[in-house]
């Protein structure tokens, strides 16, 4: 699996959207379910999908669907073009 198809995989299932959702459209507290208990679980599931630690700045700052792509980009997770 792409770390890509593993991101969209992780966004579906934590904030139990449907998979034929597009998720460049994914805004925090404005996508279902990404309310502040839903970012608590996102940022955890990522944390564990991607082996990865997030520091509090990307926590804040990861609002969208292509803010986390570069915030995983910072720790070292490739993403295909």
């Amino acid at each position: 699996m792409s770390n890509l198809a593993k991101y969209k995989k992780t966004l579906y299932d934590v904030l139990a959207i449907p998979e034929e959702t597009d998720c460049s459209s994914l805004e925090r507290g404005v996508s279902q379910n990404w309310d502040s208990v839903g970012h608590i679980a996102l940022i955890s599931a990522l944390e564990e999908a991607f082996d990865v630690m997030f520091e509090i700045e990307d926590l804040l700052s990861f609002k969208t669907f292509d803010q986390g792509i570069e915030i995983l980009k910072k720790y070292g997770i490739m993403f295909e073009d």
